[in-house]
């Protein structure tokens, strides 16, 4: 063996493959095949948000949905040329004059016990909900749940966050609420607030690349994205990836955001935040 050729082989030993990334931002179900030379793969998985409900006008205060849950796991271990499962969950639907909004859809990668974010729960009636979304992994965040203030006066609720890589997404709040309680932690983003009295803005979303900064709540506005993802709107519609949607009366209530799931290996990368970022 040439000189040349040696020290490649003893690199190749020494640090494995080459770093890659896979990632899945539409809803399906998918197959991943592991690379030539890849043993050993991180995964993180944000389900997707939850659907508004909208049920009558006035003021009565309908929840937002809340956020998806966000999961990850290290050294999963794979065989090349071996295919594996990445399901992406759906937002979930916003819905008109019903007691409760559509559920999102779970996020998992082999399977739902291995690494998995869990759907957001629908928007309820005058209801508040504790949390959103769970997660089953090495580490993760929930997603955000929303705070009904009163049954009514204070307007709509606010979408739920999503879940943060070791905190939780941020409440959906309406506008008698603390801003503080809207806040994400732990990467995860915000919730959304409601300055109107008929439309809860979408919770925020949270990004791939691994935990970055929360997002702040604020019942002025959407929630803010945490960890680079995408921010809620002001029509209500949930940030990529896991918003919930926000909750209405005179107006349609809006879509949670679909989930997403993303797939990192080489040597020295591991979420929540070591080597995550793009190769």
């Amino acid at each position: 063996m040439s000189g040349a050729l040696q020290a490649v082989f003893q690199n190749q030993r020494s640090f494995g493959p080459a770093p890659g990334q896979q990632e899945y931002t539409t809803a399906g179900t998918y197959s991943w095949v592991a690379p030539a030379g890849v043993t050993s793969v991180s995964a993180v998985c944000i389900a997707g948000g939850a659907g508004g409900v909208q049920y009558s006008t006035g003021t009565y205060a309908m929840s937002g949905g809340t956020g998806g849950g966000l999961g990850w796991k290290n050294s999963i271990t794979v065989v090349p040329a071996s295919s594996y499962t990445v399901v992406v969950g759906a937002g979930g639907v916003g819905v008109a004059y019903s007691a409760t909004g559509g559920t999102g859809g779970d996020s998992y990668f082999v399977s739902t016990g291995t690494v998995a974010g869990n759907g957001g729960l629908g928007g309820k009636y005058n209801t508040s909900r504790a949390s959103g979304g769970t997660y089953v992994g090495d580490g993760g965040g929930n997603g955000g749940g929303t705070e009904q203030t009163s049954s009514n006066g204070y307007g709509p609720c606010g979408g739920g966050g999503g879940g943060g890589y070791s905190g939780n997404g941020g409440k959906g709040i309406d506008a008698g609420s603390s801003n503080s309680t809207a806040d994400g932690s732990g990467g995860g983003a915000a919730g959304g607030g409601n300055n109107t009295s008929n439309r809860g803005f979408g919770g925020g979303g949270t990004g791939l690349l691994g935990e970055g900064s929360s997002g702040n709540g604020n019942r002025n506005s959407p929630g803010e994205a945490g960890s680079g993802g995408g921010s809620g709107t002001t029509a209500g519609v949930g940030g990529l990836y896991g918003g919930g949607g926000g909750g209405s009366t005179a107006n349609a209530a809006k879509d949670g955001a679909v989930g997403a799931v993303r797939i990192i290996w080489g040597a020295g990368r591991a979420f929540p935040s070591t080597n995550t970022g793009n190769v």
